[in-house]
């Protein structure tokens, strides 16, 4: 007998310095964070080997931005499906696992009662329930908390859709989590705040906040937003209201974040034209040199991977002494 999507109670997370609330800090050791975090000591040259069998391939060079991948694809469904951010490509990834028994649950992420622009970590295991997670979210959701609640269900085999700091997580603690078999769908991450911050920014592009359904950052340079009423609004990036945010509006990590393609997921559907996804992947690479160079330099030997100093150096930031491993 299957079972409505649900959420079981957590565990307060364990306060961190440099921290998403990914999950793994309630679970029931929350030392784990200490060799899965990747804030802390992050190896993606292991991870990547560890999960797609190989390095970066230097004669290709988008491997470089994008991680190793088989192939990049542009699609869309035939069909949009309503509510999804897209087209919903990757809830009906997440359905088709589930009709074909390939998976026993999906760890993913619906609205909250409460509030629908915050997330709330759901175990779902019917297909059609998939329909419950369509669409964006804004905010900190222990997602990796669900996977106690999922083994101790009996699921042997699930699939999780998740963000870069919730991946990089989920694949240092796979070998020991005891699942016979977990596939990983990823989205792109930029950069992420709280629930009530994300309010804030809604206050300052509309008179109506609450009546704004659908909000996208397209990949030509415009904001889309959808109404209620049915009305849309499209605003140009260099027209934001950045200026009127709070400093701590991005937090430090998502500010300092080398992962935002989820290179260690076994998919990742995203949005971006290839020119713009490069564009953002190098303003990512300087944002995280920048800020940890001014706010965190003793972590910077242990944040940033090669690749990184690779995508900036074209624009003159090499590394000092101290701020690469040896």
């Amino acid at each position: 007998m299957t079972a409505a999507p649900f959420t079981p109670p957590f565990a307060e997370p364990a306060p961190r310095a440099l921290c998403t609330d990914c999950g793994v800090s309630r679970m029931q050791d929350p030392r784990a964070c200490g060799h899965a975090c990747q804030f802390i000591k992050p190896d993606y040259p292991a991870m990547e080997q560890q999960v797609h069998g190989r390095a970066r391939d230097p004669a290709r060079p988008d491997e470089l931005y994008f991680g190793p991948f088989r192939r990049m694809l542009r699609a869309s469904m035939v069909q949009p499906r309503a509510g999804a951010q897209w087209t919903g490509i990757v809830t009906r990834i997440a359905e088709r696992l589930l009709e074909t028994g390939a998976v026993d649950a999906v760890l993913a992420m619906a609205p909250d009662s409460a509030d629908k622009w915050k997330p709330m970590p759901v175990l779902v295991t019917r297909a059609a329930d998939m329909a419950l997670c369509r669409g964006m979210r804004m905010g900190y959701a222990p997602l990796l908390a669900l996977l106690e609640p999922a083994r101790a269900a009996g699921h042997k085999r699930i699939a999780l859709i998740g963000i870069p700091c919730q991946v990089y997580a989920l694949r240092a603690l796979e070998a020991e989590l005891g699942f016979e078999r977990i596939y990983v769908i990823g989205t792109p991450c930029s950069d992420n705040t709280t629930t009530e911050k994300f309010h804030g920014f809604l206050d300052l592009l509309s008179d109506q906040p609450d009546s704004i359904t659908y909000l996208e950052f397209r990949a030509d340079y415009l904001v889309e937003l959808r109404f209620s009423d049915g009305r849309k609004q499209e605003i140009p990036f260099l027209k934001l209201p950045i200026s009127k945010l709070p400093r701590d509006f991005f937090p430090l990590t998502c500010r300092t974040c080398v992962d935002y393609t989820n290179v260690l997921a076994d998919i990742t559907v995203g949005y971006s034209g290839l020119e713009f996804a490069r564009t953002r992947l190098e303003m990512k690479a300087a944002e995280t040199v920048v800020h940890l160079r001014r706010e965190k330099p003793n972590r910077m030997r242990h944040m940033i991977p090669a690749h990184v100093w690779a995508l900036v150096k074209p624009y003159g930031l090499v590394p000092q002494d101290g701020e690469r491993k040896k």
